[in-house]
C-alpha cells in the first residue's frame, strides 16, 4: 500500500486499489459458482498422474478416454498438462478456438473429438501451438480454473484429467477445485520410475484424494514379428509396488509400436479394430477402472414416474 492511502478512511469506496480489489474478488466468487455449476454435471472425474515423465501418461489417458466413450459413456478429456500439452496431436484434433462460437451462458465449446468424447487442451486456445507457455503458478491455476468454469462440458459420465508429471501446481490445482477427484496413477516398471510414483502415491494420501489405482506402463515389449511380449525395463514392479501401498492394481500394458505410430498420427490404438496383447491390456484396465466406480442410473428424460414429471426433468436434481 502506497503511504497516500495510509490515512484514507473516507474515501475507500473510490480508490483504485479497493475497487480493483473488489472486482477481483467479485470474480473470483462468479468463477468459483461457474466451477460447481460445472462440476455437478460430471459424474465421476478421474486424474492420470505419475511421479516422472516419459511413462506414458498420456497414452494411458487419451485410450482410457476413448475407450469409455467406445463403451457409450460421455466422456470429457481434458488436457492440463499445459507446458507439453500433447492430446489434440494425439487426437488430430486441429480445431481452434478462435473459430468457436460462444453457447448458452457465454461458455466455451470444447472439441467434439468423436462421439461420446469431447477434449480441451491449451492447445486449443492457442494460435501457434509450438509457441512455448512461460507461465509461472497463478497463471497456470487460472487457466486450468477456466477450463472448468468456461467450458460448456455439459452432463458427463466421466472427465479423465491429464497432468503433468510430478506434483506440482497442476495436481494441486485439481485436487483443490475437484473434491471428489480420484487418481489413476502410471508407472514404467523400473526402480528410478517406483521410487517416484511413491511420491505421486503420498501426494494423493495427503490430500486425501481416493487412487482408483496404479497402471504398470511399457511392461515388456510386444515383438512385432511374433507378437509376443519381450520384458525390457523388466515387470511387475508396478504390481509389488501396488501391494506395498494397499491400493489397486489396474493391470500391466505392454509397449507397442503400433501404439507409438496410432499417436504420433493422431489415430490412438484403441479407436482401431486390430487385436493385440495392448488391446486387451487396455481393455482390461478399463473394465477394472469401472469396477473401481459407485453404479449410477442412467438419465432418462421419459420417466414419467420421476419426481420431475418426466419430459422436462433436470438430471443433475432427478436419479430417474
Amino acid at each position: 500500500m502506497s503511504s497516500s492511502c495510509g490515512s484514507c478512511d473516507s474515501k475507500k469506496s473510490s480508490c483504485p486499489s479497493s475497487s480493483s480489489q473488489s472486482q477481483a474478488q467479485a470474480h473470483i466468487a462468479q468463477q468459483e459458482v461457474a466451477i460447481k455449476t460445472s462440476l455437478a454435471k460430471i459424474k465421476h472425474k478421474i486424474l492420470v498422474m505419475s511421479g516422472k515423465g516419459g511413462v506414458g501418461k498420456s497414452t494411458v489417458s487419451t485410450n482410457l478416454a476413448m475407450g469409455l466413450a467406445k463403451r457409450g459413456h460421455k466422456v470429457g478429456l481434458m488436457d492440463v498438462d499445459l507446458h507439453g500439452p500433447d492430446i489434440c496431436r494425439m487426437l488430430n484434433l486441429e480445431q481452434s478456438l478462435h473459430d468457436a462460437e460462444k453457447g448458452t451462458g457465454g461458455l466455451l465449446p470444447p472439441i467434439q473429438a468423436a462421439e461420446n468424447l469431447k477434449v480441451v487442451s491449451l492447445e486449443y486456445m492457442m494460435e501457434d501451438r509450438d509457441d512455448p507457455i512461460i507461465w509461472r503458478g497463478p497463471l497456470k491455476i487460472q487457466a486450468i480454473r477456466q477450463f472448468v468454469a468456461d467450458i460448456d462440458w455439459g452432463n458427463l459420465d466421466y472427465l479423465i484429467i491429464d497432468a503433468p508429471p510430478g506434483t506440482g501446481d497442476e495436481p494441486l490445482t485439481i485436487a483443490n477445485m475437484i473434491p471428489d477427484a480420484q487418481a489413476l496413477v502410471v508407472t514404467t516398471p523400473q526402480e528410478i520410475a517406483l521410487a517416484d510414483v511413491r511420491k505421486s502415491i503420498n501426494f494423493c494420501h495427503q490430500v486425501k484424494m481416493r487412487i482408483v489405482g496404479l497402471v504398470e506402463n511399457m511392461s515388456g515389449l510386444i515383438c512385432p514379428h511374433c507378437n509376443k511380449v519381450v520384458d525390457v525395463f523388466k515387470s511387475g514392479g508396478g504390481e509389488k509396488t501396488a501391494k506395498q501401498f494397499k491400493i489397486n492394481f489396474l493391470g500391466r500394458i505392454p509397449m507397442d509400436p503400433r501404439v507409438v505410430v496410432g499417436g504420433d498420427d493422431g489415430t490412438p490404438y484403441l479407436s482401431s479394430a486390430l487385436e493385440s496383447p495392448a488391446i486387451a491390456a487396455f481393455g482390461a484396465m478399463i473394465d477394472n477402472v469401472l469396477k473401481q466406480q459407485e453404479p449410477t442410473k442412467p438419465i432418462s428424460l421419459n420417466n414419467a414416474s420421476c419426481g420431475c414429471g418426466g419430459g422436462g426433468c433436470d438430471p443433475n436434481k432427478c436419479d430417474c
